[in-house]
Protein backbone atom coordinates (compact mmCIF):
# COMPACT_ATOMS: atom_id res chain seq x y z
CA UNK A 1 0.00 0.00 0.00
CA UNK A 2 3.03 2.29 0.70
CA UNK A 3 4.55 1.48 -2.53
CA UNK A 4 0.88 2.40 -4.36
CA UNK A 5 0.87 5.99 -2.45
CA UNK A 6 4.12 6.41 -3.25
CA UNK A 7 3.98 5.39 -7.40
CA UNK A 8 0.93 8.24 -7.22
CA UNK A 9 2.96 11.26 -5.52
CA UNK A 10 5.64 10.31 -8.02
CA UNK A 11 3.16 10.22 -10.66
CA UNK A 12 1.39 13.43 -9.75
CA UNK A 13 5.09 15.28 -9.33
CA UNK A 14 6.02 14.34 -12.97
CA UNK A 15 3.12 15.03 -14.59
CA UNK A 16 3.08 18.66 -12.72
CA UNK A 17 6.63 19.30 -14.11
CA UNK A 18 5.54 18.33 -17.45
CA UNK A 19 2.49 21.06 -17.18
CA UNK A 20 4.77 23.99 -15.90
CA UNK A 21 7.30 22.72 -18.74
CA UNK A 22 4.85 22.47 -21.20
CA UNK A 23 3.22 26.45 -19.52
CA UNK A 24 6.64 27.72 -20.66
CA UNK A 25 6.66 27.50 -23.80
CA UNK A 26 5.42 29.93 -26.57
CA UNK A 27 4.81 28.40 -30.04
CA UNK A 28 1.83 30.12 -31.55
CA UNK A 29 1.11 27.44 -34.09
CA UNK A 30 0.58 24.05 -32.83
CA UNK A 31 1.91 21.04 -34.94
CA UNK A 32 3.13 23.27 -37.82
CA UNK A 33 5.08 25.32 -35.71
CA UNK A 34 8.35 26.93 -37.57
CA UNK A 35 10.01 28.01 -33.93
CA UNK A 36 9.05 28.15 -30.39
CA UNK A 37 10.36 30.73 -27.64
CA UNK A 38 13.34 29.67 -26.12
CA UNK A 39 13.96 32.40 -23.72
CA UNK A 40 12.81 36.18 -22.74
CA UNK A 41 13.32 38.75 -20.53
CA UNK A 42 14.46 42.27 -19.78
CA UNK A 43 18.55 42.82 -20.18
CA UNK A 44 19.08 45.68 -17.87
CA UNK A 45 22.94 47.12 -19.09
CA UNK A 46 24.22 49.00 -16.04
CA UNK A 47 26.74 49.92 -17.62
CA UNK A 48 25.15 52.00 -20.24
CA UNK A 49 21.87 52.57 -18.51
CA UNK A 50 20.09 50.73 -20.81
CA UNK A 51 17.15 48.21 -20.94
CA UNK A 52 16.04 46.48 -23.95
CA UNK A 53 13.85 43.60 -24.76
CA UNK A 54 15.50 40.21 -26.05
CA UNK A 55 13.86 37.30 -27.33
CA UNK A 56 15.23 33.96 -28.47
CA UNK A 57 13.17 31.62 -30.76
CA UNK A 58 14.82 27.88 -30.90
CA UNK A 59 13.65 26.46 -34.65
CA UNK A 60 11.33 23.41 -34.54
CA UNK A 61 11.91 22.25 -38.38
CA UNK A 62 14.99 23.14 -40.98
CA UNK A 63 15.09 26.27 -41.67
CA UNK A 64 14.77 28.28 -45.44
CA UNK A 65 16.51 30.98 -46.30
CA UNK A 66 14.89 33.94 -46.75
CA UNK A 67 12.69 34.05 -43.46
CA UNK A 68 12.44 36.95 -41.51
CA UNK A 69 11.48 37.86 -38.32
CA UNK A 70 9.32 40.69 -37.42
CA UNK A 71 8.48 41.98 -33.58
CA UNK A 72 6.28 44.13 -32.65
CA UNK A 73 7.09 45.30 -28.85
CA UNK A 74 4.95 47.02 -26.56
CA UNK A 75 6.67 50.37 -26.05
CA UNK A 76 6.48 50.56 -21.96
CA UNK A 77 6.37 54.64 -22.48
CA UNK A 78 3.42 54.44 -24.31
CA UNK A 79 3.28 55.24 -27.95
CA UNK A 80 3.21 53.17 -30.94
CA UNK A 81 5.02 49.53 -30.44
CA UNK A 82 8.75 49.17 -31.60
CA UNK A 83 9.19 47.02 -34.60
CA UNK A 84 12.33 45.24 -35.33
CA UNK A 85 13.01 42.74 -38.51
CA UNK A 86 15.07 40.48 -38.58
CA UNK A 87 16.83 37.97 -40.98
CA UNK A 88 16.79 34.03 -39.51
CA UNK A 89 19.87 32.60 -40.42
CA UNK A 90 19.59 29.13 -41.40
CA UNK A 91 22.54 27.44 -40.24
CA UNK A 92 22.24 29.15 -36.78
CA UNK A 93 20.56 27.20 -33.79
CA UNK A 94 18.71 30.06 -32.69
CA UNK A 95 17.91 33.63 -33.48
CA UNK A 96 17.99 36.45 -30.70
CA UNK A 97 15.81 39.40 -31.19
CA UNK A 98 16.62 43.03 -29.58
CA UNK A 99 14.88 45.75 -29.20
CA UNK A 100 16.31 48.96 -29.31
CA UNK A 101 16.70 50.39 -25.94
CA UNK A 102 13.19 51.34 -24.27
CA UNK A 103 12.18 53.58 -21.49
CA UNK A 104 9.62 53.19 -18.29
CA UNK A 105 10.00 49.26 -17.59
CA UNK A 106 7.95 48.73 -14.44
CA UNK A 107 8.16 45.48 -12.55
CA UNK A 108 5.86 42.78 -12.59
CA UNK A 109 4.07 44.38 -15.26
CA UNK A 110 3.78 42.02 -18.38
CA UNK A 111 4.47 43.34 -22.26
CA UNK A 112 3.37 42.37 -25.14
CA UNK A 113 5.13 40.70 -27.82
CA UNK A 114 4.12 39.54 -31.46
CA UNK A 115 6.35 37.77 -33.60
CA UNK A 116 5.78 37.40 -37.04
CA UNK A 117 7.69 34.47 -39.52
CA UNK A 118 7.66 35.47 -42.79
CA UNK A 119 9.07 33.62 -45.57
CA UNK A 120 11.18 34.95 -48.51
CA UNK A 121 8.09 36.50 -50.52
CA UNK A 122 6.41 38.04 -46.83
CA UNK A 123 3.92 35.22 -46.69
CA UNK A 124 2.89 34.54 -42.64
CA UNK A 125 4.42 31.33 -41.71
CA UNK A 126 4.09 31.56 -38.11
CA UNK A 127 2.86 34.06 -35.25
CA UNK A 128 3.27 34.14 -32.28
CA UNK A 129 1.60 36.22 -29.48
CA UNK A 130 3.56 36.26 -25.97
CA UNK A 131 4.74 38.88 -22.85
CA UNK A 132 7.62 39.61 -20.97
CA UNK A 133 7.53 40.72 -17.61
CA UNK A 134 10.66 42.20 -15.83
CA UNK A 135 11.64 41.42 -12.50
CA UNK A 136 13.29 44.83 -11.71
CA UNK A 137 12.04 48.43 -11.83
CA UNK A 138 13.96 50.69 -14.91
CA UNK A 139 15.10 53.11 -12.25
CA UNK A 140 17.69 50.76 -11.08
CA UNK A 141 19.68 52.19 -13.74
CA UNK A 142 21.72 55.49 -13.63
CA UNK A 143 20.76 58.33 -15.46
CA UNK A 144 23.35 58.45 -17.74
CA UNK A 145 26.08 55.72 -18.70
CA UNK A 146 28.38 55.11 -16.01
CA UNK A 147 31.51 54.66 -19.13
CA UNK A 148 32.39 56.64 -22.15
CA UNK A 149 33.78 55.79 -25.14
CA UNK A 150 36.09 52.96 -26.39
CA UNK A 151 38.07 52.31 -23.52
CA UNK A 152 35.34 52.32 -20.69
CA UNK A 153 36.45 55.90 -19.55
CA UNK A 154 34.29 56.84 -16.46
CA UNK A 155 31.41 59.65 -17.41
CA UNK A 156 32.79 63.03 -16.43
CA UNK A 157 29.16 64.25 -16.15
CA UNK A 158 28.81 61.58 -13.01
CA UNK A 159 32.20 62.93 -11.25
CA UNK A 160 31.23 62.14 -7.92
CA UNK A 161 28.20 60.12 -8.04
CA UNK A 162 29.18 56.46 -8.26
CA UNK A 163 25.59 54.96 -8.18
CA UNK A 164 24.98 57.26 -11.33
CA UNK A 165 22.24 59.45 -9.98
CA UNK A 166 21.87 63.19 -11.27
CA UNK A 167 19.93 65.80 -9.15
CA UNK A 168 17.46 67.40 -10.88
CA UNK A 169 17.64 65.51 -13.73
CA UNK A 170 14.91 65.59 -16.22
CA UNK A 171 13.46 62.66 -16.18
CA UNK A 172 10.76 61.50 -18.67
CA UNK A 173 7.79 61.22 -17.59
CA UNK A 174 6.45 57.19 -17.51
CA UNK A 175 2.91 56.73 -17.59
CA UNK A 176 1.19 54.59 -14.44
CA UNK A 177 2.01 50.93 -14.05
CA UNK A 178 -1.64 49.50 -14.81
Amino acid sequence: MARLRMSRSAGALLLLGLFAVSACRDTGGGEDAFFEVGGKLFVFNYRVATARYLVNLNPLRPIEAGQTAVARFEDPAGGDDIEVRQAIWPKLSKTTIESPPVRCVVKDRPYKVSIRIEGPEGKLLQSIETTITSSENQDLLPDRPLVVGPFYTSNPDLAGRPDGKLPGEDQATCPAAT
